[in-house]
């Protein structure tokens, strides 16, 4: 039995020792990376307000930027933030996987677009911050890219919100229009976050929190209706398990809505939150916490509720949504070609862009 115990302490030893050289590991992969610059230093649609330093150099080899999520810059806790919510949410698909037949069950679907819809808008939010400092044209890119998924994991909000968690009530005045509404609302809202980037070239600052703030705004009170009616109209005595998940997701949306719009600490600490403490890091947390609790919520909703959903969606509903979410991407794909058409218009002329 000791040996047995001495060599798993062995092998922890040798694991721990392992993990202490992958700094000079990375230091040997890449030892001439170079050092990060002031905001004077980028074009100024790349500055953050009240951001001074740690930006990226731009029009270096891939590698560089690859490696950069090891090293410290303004965007490192952005990419670490939805990376590991990207593994949250994967492995919260794997446990579901166990325990729900999303194959078999198409009542599962809905449940299924939002956990994936969520794991594309964690991946996309890391490309950009990751990658979009390489240039001017690849900025453009992959936040364009980073809007879609934003737009797709709306839609994925609204079909959870209206397939398990609708009051029969409300449901009998908006079922032939929600999803058709939401799937709007959603492009809407990749156009206005794809255009407001598009003029931040040449407008103040506050134009492109406009056009993103205010289609995101509209969808996301749309998408979250069947929520709101549902907790004004919950008492304490209904015995309701998924109820404290819902008035979760709403009071972490509520709050990343607010550091998305206004970078309060940055404001109030100039040049003291270049690496961390700015209002889209917390932004990042805020989201991914809105959306675990979503997840949560819209699982026991799928658990507890089937009879009424059952009930008021029939058996080619689910379906009719996969299609939808289908259409979103779609047409949001289209607005985001265009999009980088216009914006490629804006570059190409100053010959910037490699």
């Amino acid at each position: 039995m000791t040996t047995i115990v001495m060599e798993r302490i062995g092998r922890v030893f040798i694991s721990l020792q392992q993990i202490r050289q992958v700094p000079q590991l990375l230091t040997k992969a890449a030892p001439s990376m170079p050092g990060t610059i002031r905001d004077t230093d980028v074009p100024y649609y790349f500055r953050e307000r009240y951001v001074c330093t740690g930006y990226r150099p731009l029009h270096q080899n891939w590698r560089y930027y690859f490696l950069s999520m090891f090293q410290r810059h303004n965007e490192t806790i952005n990419i670490w933030t939805h990376l590991l919510a990207f593994l949250v949410f994967l492995v919260k698909l794997c446990q579901l996987s166990e325990m729900v037949d999303f194959v078999g069950d198409s009542h599962s679907w809905p449940l299924l677009i939002l956990i994936v819809s969520s794991l594309i808008y964690s991946a996309f939010s890391v490309a950009a911050h990751l990658l979009g400092g390489k240039s001017e044209l690849y900025h453009y890119t992959f936040f364009y890219l980073d809007y879609v998924g934003v737009a797709q994991y709306q839609y994925g909000s609204a079909v959870v919100h209206f397939y398990y968690a609708v009051d029969e009530n409300l449901y009998k005045y908006v079922h032939g229009i929600f999803m058709p509404a939401a799937t709007i609302f959603s492009c809407l809202s990749c156009l206005g976050c794809c255009y407001g980037k598009y003029r931040n070239h040449n407008l103040p600052t506050w134009v492109r929190k406009v056009g993103q703030v205010v289609p995101s705004a509209v969808a996301y009170t749309w998408d979250s209706s069947p929520v709101a009616f549902r907790l004004l109209s919950w008492s304490t005595a209904s015995n309701d398990p998924a109820i404290i998940y819902h008035f979760g997701q709403v009071a972490f949306f509520l709050s990343c809505a607010f550091f998305f719009s206004y970078p309060l600490l940055e404001r109030c600490f100039p040049g003291r939150c270049d690496f961390v403490g700015q209002s889209h890091q917390l932004f990042h947390v805020f989201l991914s916490c809105c959306t675990l609790c979503q997840i949560h919520a819209s699982h026991l909703d799928f658990l507890g509720r089937r009879e009424v959903y059952s009930r008021l969606h029939g058996s080619g509903d689910a379906a009719i949504f996969v299609g939808l979410y289908g259409v979103t991407l779609v047409v949001c794909a289209i607005i985001v070609t265009f999009m980088l058409r216009k914006a490629k218009k804006v570059i190409d002329p100053k010959h910037k862009s490699k």
